[in-house]
């Protein structure tokens, strides 16, 4: 299942006000929901925005992608770039685990390998691995 967070249309003809859910991809823009994590009013001058900031960054945390606008909102009020740190400090861990053990298969591998050595007997020709 994608996971969106996205702005649900709300208010009056004209009036346009949002709640910012946490919905299915596949759901209608208006129709169901996950959960409510904040409210966006553009109509005034300085439009109105309210956040549940834990709540956003637990659904970031899980996968959840924000749309554009909302992206724009979330980078205004500074979680985007919380987020962000949040995972820098997670991922470098990871990877460079994987990478140190490759290396050292890879190392291994070479060493193991083992010198051919050719012998001949009176009918044919034939190959023994040395150390067996």
């Amino acid at each position: 299942m994608a996971v969106k967070i996205r702005l649900k249309r709300m208010g009056a003809k004209k009036r346009p006000f949002y709640r910012i859910v946490v919905a299915d991809s596949r759901s209608p823009r208006d129709g169901r929901f996950i959960e409510v994590v904040g409210t966006y009013n553009p109509i005034p001058e300085k439009a109105e925005i309210t956040l549940k900031e834990e709540s956003i960054m637990n659904w970031l945390s899980k996968g959840a992608i924000p749309t554009d606008t909302v992206r724009s909102i979330l980078s205004k009020n500074g979680i985007m770039e919380k987020f962000a740190k949040t995972k820098k400090k997670k991922a470098p861990k990871k990877t460079t685990k994987k990478v140190e053990k490759k290396v050292e298969k890879k190392e291994t591998e070479k060493v193991e390998k083992k010198p051919v050595k050719k012998t001949t007997t009176k009918s044919k020709t034939t190959t023994k691995k040395e150390g067996k």
